[in-house]
């Protein structure tokens, strides 16, 4: 994307519980630095239901077709009445391949410092495109549960080929490729099979290794820094996002990104934690970090970076600090001191 007219647009979504009030903290702070985004104010979540019974409303999906990007909050998919996850829908429907998690210590002394890595996660195939069934077995008509999910050489090439292209874009050193293909041989094979063409292409530029996920996850927990760029499958890459996010402070710092050739969907990793909705304590910093990616998608890093100081500002300087971070500041009080921080 380029930043020829001032102004950018971009769909909206306040999402569910704490949905709207950390999209409200994360367009202050971008109002502050002058970010170039025009919203289109959009729902999706309980907020579709209740409206127009639809958590994911044909007027959001053509927003977001107009619009090619999008901002939102976390999301309820309701239980039962035949609802599709609204994140799956989103990816299938617009062909949000890539799943961009990255990972940074932003809270000093915690059990890791210095941490910075970037996760990519192949977002439309394998066990979460499953088709499951049942078989029977004697009397009980569910005796086995059956699921079957797929990888394409084509998808697993693109999903490897985006993550070293980033890579080579943002300086980093080295890829890892995570798979399962001394027990998955075909459905993993393939993934690792494609991975080693591609990385072929950037050999000399990009160094390449590859790991067996359970060793992955071991060694994220035991010597997280020799991990750069990390690319997996869609379970794999779901578990292993959420286990970094563990080694920065949890879901509360996570931001993550659904990258497709057509659009892009930015978001907090998150839910929508219900019950601490309307407390005023909500964390937005997932969502902001998010917003950052978003700006440096639009080759706006000028205003990523200032957004990346204030935060390392505050949250280093430790005075204000919402409750998940170990502080009482409230919402409102940790915008307001981002909001001074990036002026």
């Amino acid at each position: 994307m380029t930043t020829d007219s001032k102004t950018i647009p971009a769909t909206l979504i306040a999402g569910d519980g704490i949905g709207p009030e950390i999209v409200e903290s994360v367009t202050e702070i971008l109002d502050t630095v002058g970010a170039p985004f025009v919203w289109d104010r959009q729902l999706a979540g309980m907020a579709g239901v209740d409206a127009v019974n639809d958590p994911l409303p044909k007027q959001t999906i053509e927003s977001i077709r107009r619009t090619g990007l999008a901002l939102k909050g976390p999301l309820t998919t309701p239980v039962g009445g035949g609802f599709k996850s609204i994140n799956v829908t989103l990816r299938q429907e617009f062909g949000l391949f890539a799943n961009l998690r990255p990972t940074k210590t932003i809270i000093p002394g915690g059990r890791f410092d210095d941490i910075d890595l970037v996760l990519f996660r192949e977002n439309l195939e394998g066990y979460y495109a499953a088709m499951e069934h049942y078989i029977p077995v004697g009397d009980d008509p569910k005796g086995i549960a059956l699921s079957s999910g797929f990888n394409s050489r084509a998808e697993c090439r693109r999903i490897v080929k985006f993550a070293f292209e980033y890579a080579v874009k943002n300086n980093r050193k080295t890829v890892t490729i995570v798979h399962k293909a001394n027990i998955l041989k075909l459905l993993t094979g393939l993934f690792l099979e494609e991975g080693r063409k591609v990385a072929e292409e950037y050999k000399g530029r990009i160094e390449f290794n590859e790991r067996i996920v359970d060793a992955c996850a071991m060694q994220l927990v035991i010597n997280p820094w020799q991990f750069d760029v990390i690319v997996t499958t869609n379970l794999f890459g779901d578990i292993l996002s959420d286990l970094t996010a563990g080694l920065v402070g949890g879901l509360g710092m996570a931001p993550g990104a659904n990258i497709g050739e057509k659009a892009a969907v930015f978001e907090a990793v998150h839910g929508s934690a219900p019950d601490i909705a309307g407390k005023g304590i909500a964390n937005p910093l997932a969502l902001l970090l998010a917003a950052v990616m978003m700006l440096r998608h639009v080759n706006r890093n000028d205003l990523a970076d200032r957004i990346d100081a204030g935060i390392k500002k505050v949250i280093t300087n430790g005075t204000v600090r919402t409750k998940d971070l170990g502080g009482n500041a409230t919402t409102k009080d940790l915008t307001a001191a981002l909001k001074q921080a990036v002026a």
